[in-house]
């Protein structure tokens, strides 16, 4: 019987690392990434969430240049005479959807009449800089113990388990506070406040990944190629870098695009209990807390960073699992 021409695809518990298509005489083999590729393309919501993302990154990147175009910056305040822009009995924006025009397309802030889409293209920058470097201090924490835990496993394992197991029990939210209070962020630079965020977001959360790459590596390492590896003389940093390393490669990055926006929610929270970035900085978390003295008599002042949160952390989400879907070996897409 003759295999029919076209694109073999195996699924289920039995699915291997590689997919084989049938081109005339020769069987071409498909990497797991190149089956992971096809099946996310298929997923739409996946790949408009990821759309959504490059964008994100694209004004966050670009903040100065598309603030420029626009003739537009965050540091003017429009609320003094003779072209203010704000009522100075009220201190509201004068004009309809809080003083939307041609010039300010999204209006401007009560008080000082700041405008609001610069401050939203800022505020993305910030956002972005902070949940990302934060994901990244987790990774490398994580990823760095879960393996040496799971890999070693003894002493190792049990020590790295507890210091996780005690991580975890924290009240993090309330013990954040008190540490960001502590040191005094509040009264510190913009560059310290950064610093002192991304630390304690990226280490309260490097327990998660940590656990999911010690699960891993504890199946991994009992595998036929792994045995090899140390029957062939190899050492275990060579074992690790090369051998399991890359079977790690897929959770690492699906955990990446969940957790980024934990983290976002997590900087614009500290900013909106005024914990986390100050003025003049801009920061969606610090609009929300600004705006909730106006929302009654302005609402889109809150409306309009309360929709690029809910925007920019429903794509991170949305992809993410259609990553997880695409890298899921028993995946019937």
């Amino acid at each position: 019987m003759s295999l029919p021409m076209g694109e073999l695809e195996v699924v289920g518990e039995s699915a291997p690392l590689t997919n084989k298509t049938v081109t005339g005489s020769s069987i071409v083999g498909r990497s797991l990434w190149s089956i992971a590729w096809r099946r996310l393309r298929k997923d739409k919501v996946a790949m408009t969430a990821g759309v959504v993302i490059v964008l994100l990154i694209l004004i966050a990147t670009l903040a100065g240049p598309l603030t420029a175009l626009y003739g537009q910056n965050y540091l003017t305040h429009h609320n003094l005479p003779p072209n203010a822009l704000t009522d100075s009995a009220t201190n509201l924006p004068i004009g309809d959807f809080g003083g939307i025009s041609s010039t300010h397309w999204l209006g401007v802030t009560p008080v000082l009449g700041q405008d609001i889409l610069s401050l939203l293209i800022y505020g993305a920058r910030t956002s972005l800089i902070i949940s990302g470097l934060a994901t990244a201090l987790s990774l490398v924490l994580g990823v760095t113990l879960g393996l040496i835990a799971g890999y070693y496993r003894g002493w190792r394992d049990t020590v790295i388990s507890r210091i996780m197991d005690v991580l975890l029990s924290f009240p993090t939210l309330l013990f954040s506070l008190s540490l960001i209070a502590v040191v005094g962020i509040v009264n510190s630079s913009p560059g310290a406040r950064y610093a002192i965020i991304i630390f304690v977001l990226g280490f309260f959360g490097w327990p998660y990944i940590g656990r999911i790459v010690r699960g891993q590596v504890l199946s991994l390492r009992e595998k036929e190629f792994v045995d090899a590896a140390r029957s062939l003389g190899a050492s275990n940093g060579w074992i690790m870098a090369k051998e399991i390393m890359p079977n790690l490669l897929g959770p690492i990055l699906v955990y990446t695009t969940l957790t980024i926006p934990n983290y976002m929610l997590g900087e614009a929270g500290l900013s909106y209990l005024g914990v986390g970035i100050q003025p003049p900085t801009p920061s969606w978390g610090q609009m929300l807390s600004d705006a909730g003295n106006y929302f009654q008599v302005d609402p889109m002042y809150l409306v309009l960073p309360g929709l690029a949160i809910f925007i920019s952390v429903l794509a991170f989400n949305l992809f993410g699992d259609g990553l997880r879907d695409a890298l899921d070996p028993k995946s019937t897409r």
